[in-house]
C-alpha cells in the first residue's frame, strides 16, 4: 500500500502516521461504521473523482440507516476531498471517506457515542489486479451465504457486515482463487465480496435485483446506462448459481475492481473476455477517464491550483 502524507480526520488535515482513534473506539468493537470506496482519475481536465456526489449520498444513506447523522454536509466532505488530493499530490487515486461512533460509552447501545468522520486517500491499482482485468480472473463460489436483510441492511455499506466478505475472500484465496461469489439467503447469486455481479446469455446482459441482498454499487448503475446506450438488453432479475457456468461471459464491477471479467467459477471453464464484455468494459473505462463527452457530468473535477 503506498501511502499518503495526509488525512483529513474530523476536520483536520493530519500527516499518515497520526491518524489515530482511542482503542475504545465504539467502531472499533461493534463495526458501527459506514464508509463508501471511491476513485479519482487523471483526465485531460484534471483529476476527477469519478460519481462523487453520489458516493456521498451513499453514505449519508448508510449512515441513516445506522441512526448516524453525518457530523459534516457532504459539500464539506466534498471539499475536504479535494483539498485532500490536492495537498498529496495526487493525479489518481483511491478515496476512503469513513463516518463511525466514536470513543464514548461501551456496550451495544451506541446513541450517545461521538459520530466521526475522516478520509483518506491512496494510489491504488486495480483490486483484482491488471491481469485479472485483462484476461479475467478465477472465482469460487463461497460457502457463506451473503447477509440476509432479515439480519443486517445489505443497502447499507458498513463497516461491520464486511465481516461476512472478509470470510468469503479469506476462504477463496485460501484455496487459490482470485475471489469469492456468495449466494443470498435463498440460493441466488448475489455479489462477489466486494462487486456486483453481470451475467451474459445469448447477447441479454443479466445482473441480479436489489432484492437479491446485494449493494447498490455506483459503478453498477454507471455500467447498466452504459451497456444500455450501446444498445445492450439489461436485465435485472434472480440468477441461478448454475447460470453462471452456463453462461456466454460473466464480469464483475465495483470501484476497486472496476470492471473485472470472470473466467472461471468453481474450475468450471466460462471462457476469455467476450465481445460484450470487451465493449463495455472499453466504453466504461472511456468514462472513467472524461474520454467521452456523453458522461462529463459523472466526473467531479478537482480544482487544481494554476502553478504559473
Amino acid at each position: 500500500m503506498t501511502t499518503a502524507d495526509l488525512i483529513w480526520l474530523n476536520g483536520e488535515f493530519v500527516a499518515w502516521e497520526d491518524a489515530k482513534v482511542h482503542v475504545l473506539t465504539h467502531a472499533m468493537h461493534y463495526g458501527t461504521g459506514v464508509f463508501e470506496g471511491i476513485r479519482a482519475y487523471e483526465t485531460e481536465r484534471g483529476p476527477a473523482i469519478f460519481r462523487h456526489q453520489e458516493h456521498l449520498r451513499r453514505l449519508e444513506d448508510s449512515a441513516k440507516l445506522y441512526y448516524m447523522d453525518l457530523p459534516f454536509s457532504r459539500d464539506v466532505l466534498r471539499e475536504a476531498t479535494h483539498e485532500l488530493i490536492v495537498r498529496n499530490g495526487f493525479k489518481s487515486c483511491y478515496i476512503r471517506p469513513l463516518v463511525y461512533r466514536g470513543h464514548g460509552p461501551m456496550g451495544l447501545n451506541p446513541l450517545d457515542n461521538p459520530v466521526e468522520a475522516a478520509i483518506a486517500v491512496w494510489e491504488w491499482g486495480a483490486y483484482l489486479g491488471e491481469e485479472g482485468k485483462l484476461n479475467g480472473v478465477r472465482a469460487r463460489f463461497s460457502s457463506y451465504r451473503r447477509i440476509s436483510p432479515d439480519s443486517l441492511i445489505p443497502h447499507s455499506k458498513a463497516s461491520g457486515q464486511y465481516l461476512n466478505s472478509v470470510l468469503a475472500k479469506i476462504e477463496a484465496t485460501k484455496a487459490g482463487y482470485d475471489e469469492g461469489i456468495l449466494l443470498d439467503d435463498k440460493g441466488h447469486v448475489c455479489e462477489g465480496t466486494g462487486e456486483n455481479v453481470f451475467v451474459i446469455k445469448d447477447g441479454v446482459i443479466y445482473t441480479p435485483p436489489q432484492s437479491a441482498s446485494i449493494l447498490d454499487g455506483i459503478n453498477r448503475k454507471s455500467v447498466i446506462q452504459i451497456a444500455r446506450d450501446l444498445g445492450h438488453e439489461v436485465v435485472e432479475r434472480d440468477i441461478a448459481r448454475a447460470e453462471l457456468a452456463l453462461s456466454d461471459e460473466v464480469f464483475l464491477t465495483g470501484t476497486a475492481a472496476e470492471l473485472t471479467p470472470l473466467r472461471e467459477i468453481d474450475d468450471i471453464e466460462i471462457g476469455p473476455p467476450g465481445p460484450v464484455t470487451r465493449e463495455v468494459q472499453g466504453a466504461f473505462d472511456d468514462a472513467l477517464h472524461g474520454r467521452n463527452p456523453r458522461y462529463a457530468d459523472w466526473l467531479d473535477l478537482v480544482p487544481v491550483p494554476s502553478q504559473a
